[in-house]
């Protein structure tokens, strides 16, 4: 998911913000965990009452590293990018951390490259390569490229007036 946040009044940067596609909210996760535990305890009762006696605790066992398992891909949804572009500078911060890339605006170039699988979006200056929105679907790749291209061709047009 791509939110542009254009340059307000009085505010010469425009934000970008990179988030990965979530289909669950928390609530439905937890929602999803306990109907699966729920299902997964019933046919454990059910093996039980004939005459399996360790389907129950086979059952807890798998429930329990199924919601972890799912925990674990949940938070993965959390991490995003921050893209800051103003007329000296495109900086990218990855979150959550505190890693970030500056660039130039004058030599920062983009570049979408065909891969095999997924394509990647590339900045590149000075000898420097950044892949951007690796959680991103490759219509979205390509959205993200066209609109990084225009920001920064009318900062650049910008500069030369």
């Amino acid at each position: 998911m791509i939110v542009l946040r254009p340059a307000a009044a009085g505010l010469p940067c425009a934000t970008m913000w990179l988030k990965p596609n979530r289909a669950l909210s928390r609530r439905d996760l937890r929602r999803l965990i306990g109907v699966l535990a729920a299902l997964a305890l019933t046919t454990a009762v059910l093996g039980a009452w004939q005459g399996n006696v360790f389907a129950p605790l086979f059952a807890l066992v798998e429930s329990s590293a199924v919601a972890i398992a799912l925990g674990v891909a949940w938070r993965a949804g959390d991490r995003s990018e921050r893209i800051t572009l103003d007329e000296s500078s495109l900086e990218v911060q990855f979150l959550p951390g505190r890693s970030s890339a500056r660039f130039q605006t004058y030599w920062v170039r983009v570049q979408l490259e065909a891969g095999q699988g997924r394509g990647r979006l590339l900045l590149t200056s000075h000898g420097r390569a950044l892949e951007i929105g690796a959680f991103l679907t490759d219509g979205e790749r390509a959205e993200l490229s066209r609109k990084l291209k225009v920001l920064l061709a009318d900062i650049n047009q910008k500069q030369r007036k």
